[in-house]
């Protein structure tokens, strides 16, 4: 544009970001624009999702008739999934366009990172070497976070849109601080860049967390003592000019590995076996939906549906009896109000796969009419994937259909043992819960009201011990022991009872019985402990549970950068 004279001061390029009520201005500068032979430009047209008809019908308008120098340049976020594709036909069959894809891998994304300055930004502060390292060490932070989003949720909970605004913003404020002070203001700087810039961002407690860590790993003292690694076998660079920096990223970056993040080789193979399981689903849901019968006798997609649903119907149980159930219990416990809870919203779940399923069986045998639910749920279970109204009243799990509803009946199965005669099991199943919280809030209760403390001043103190379920034959006095958890990013070394390096290709070791029970709060001993979140599914973020306190001989925030969780199902 500067090339051939539109800019701002010319008054012939027009920059407008859309949000809310910003369309009338667009509109009047397209017409001006139009008129005149002016250049606009419209940022985010994904946001007015509403206004894009009206737009193609101008763009339309303004397609004969206008100017001949009249261009107009959008720009907008890929849709997350084909769902959510807003843009009209109209205007992307009219448009050239480009897309801009971050670059993949922390080689390119630190070259990338660097792009963003000169030489000149690099002489611009008065304490140079201070300046220099940390700049440096900024734009390695900020392609391990782009960068580390390919992990799934083992690299974030969630996904942010972290951009190179973050980074030169961050740059700027450094450049601030250090003229205004004498001494480098470590804490200060991790607070801005953690909390502010890039922390604007999170969401998620647990991201914040690995936030922090990774500046208080990189952004330290000792980073002027030229004793930091950035990663393995990647120390700080010591002074050097702008072009010496691309070149030592060139001649001394490691290959592209899990450990350039913090993560364990397993977390690659883990996120490589996601993304081709996804493909092999979307290979299986556009295969042909013909329900004739095939050469040589083939099972139709109707008999094969019919079969399974008749085969459900007949495995599940009847629905618990809550009034009976009643009668049994002398004292309303905490555990006893769980199992309750737990028995009510079991009986949801299962009435509603044995009203669907029926509605289906007429629906195949042609005494109802097939709607639409029905549709869905007969492709669910010809996909082998758990239907979407199943999924509404039941808990997070992340597993196909078969291996679901297996699942189910263990559970049910769990749930009568424990309703027999409400005595709590030797060792529970802390992942058969629809609510597992509930059951680690009921420990806490029982033991205030024994022992008559404060339930707020109270947390539970987890003890793994070496034992498997089938070592306990009856539950302990206080607490309880639960079994059925699972460790993701690292491994429970037994025999020293500490969280050590996981093996390779071992992506989700099991956990031993683990005893909990409830203390107060401030009889909690937090030396060499990583705080290790728990949570009901690999997909994390919203399923969490609780935070369970596992010894460890090394420094916690290896396993923070390793992304150590507890899953209650893999």
């Amino acid at each position: 544009g500067k090339k051939l004279g539109y800019t701002f001061n010319n008054r012939n390029f027009h920059n407008v970001s859309l949000g809310q009520g910003q369309e009338v201005v667009a509109e009047q500068a397209l017409d001006l624009a139009a008129r005149e032979g002016h250049w606009v430009i419209l940022q985010n047209i994904h946001l007015v999702a509403k206004w894009l008809s009206s737009l193609e019908k101008k763009l339309e308008q303004h397609s004969e008739g206008s100017h001949q120098n009249f261009r107009v340049f959008m720009s907008a976020e890929p849709a997350p999934s084909p769902d959510s594709h807003i843009i009209p036909q109209g205007i992307l069959e009219n448009s050239i366009k480009i897309t801009n894809e971050a670059p993949t891998g922390m080689h390119a994304n630190l070259h990338k990172a660097l792009d963003n300055f000169n030489q000149d930004t690099l002489e611009m502060c008065t304490r140079e070497n201070e300046f220099k390292s940390i700049l440096f060490a900024l734009c390695y932070f900020h392609a391990v976070v782009a960068e580390r989003r390919k992990f799934g949720p083992q690299g974030w909970n969630r996904s942010y849109p972290f951009n190179t605004g973050d980074l030169t913003i961050s740059v700027n404020v450094l450049y601030n601080y250090l003229e205004a002070s004498s001494k480098v203001p470590y804490d200060d700087l991790r607070y801005l860049f953690g909390e502010i810039m890039y922390g604007g961002h999170i969401t998620d407690d647990w991201d914040r967390r690995l936030c922090k860590t990774y500046l208080e790993e990189f952004i330290k003292p000792e980073m002027l003592e030229g004793e930091l690694l950035l990663a393995p076998g990647f120390p700080l660079p010591g002074n050097m000019d702008y072009n010496g920096y691309h070149q030592y990223i060139d001649d001394a970056l490691p290959a592209e590995s899990p450990y350039l993040y913090g993560l364990h080789p397993n977390a690659e193979i883990g996120f490589l076996t996601q993304t081709s399981e996804k493909l092999f689903r979307v290979v299986l849901e556009m295969q042909p939906r013909d329900t004739s019968m095939g050469e040589g006798g083939v099972v139709t997609r109707q008999e094969t549906v019919k079969a399974l649903l008749e085969e459900m119907l007949e495995k599940l149980m009847d629905d618990f009896n809550i009034a009976e159930l009643m009668t049994k219990v002398e004292e309303r416990t905490p555990y006893v109000v769980v199992a309750f809870q737990e028995c009510e919203r079991m009986n949801i779940l299962t009435s509603e796969i044995k009203r669907s399923l029926k509605e289906l069986d007429l629906g195949l045998k042609g005494e109802l009419t097939m709607t639409s639910d029905m549709e869905n749920l007969q492709n669910a279970l010809f996909l082998d994937m758990v239907p979407e109204s199943w999924i509404k009243k039941a808990y997070p799990c992340t597993a196909s259909l078969g291996t679901w509803f297996a699942d189910l009946l263990t559970r049910i199965k769990e749930l009568e043992a424990w309703t027999g005669d409400f005595s709590l099991l030797s060792s529970v199943w802390l992942a058969g819960f629809f609510n597992p919280q509930s059951f680690l809030t009921a420990i806490m209760q029982s033991t205030a009201r024994k022992n008559e403390w404060p339930l707020d001043k109270m947390i539970l103190q987890c003890d793994v011990t070496k034992k498997n379920r089938e070592d306990f034959a009856s539950p302990p006095r206080e607490g309880a022991y639960v079994h059925g958890l699972f460790m993701e990013g690292a491994r429970w070394d037994a025999l020293a009872g500490i969280i050590t390096d996981a093996r390779l290709k071992e992506l989700t070791p099991a956990m031993p019985v683990i005893f909990i029970k409830a203390i107060p709060a401030d009889k909690q001993d937090m030396r060499s402990v990583y705080p290790c979140p728990v949570y009901k599914t690999r997909q994390r973020g919203p399923t969490y549970v609780w935070t369970f306190n596992l010894k460890t001989r090394e420094n916690p925030s290896k396993w923070v950068l390793a992304g150590v969780a507890l899953l209650l199902q893999i």
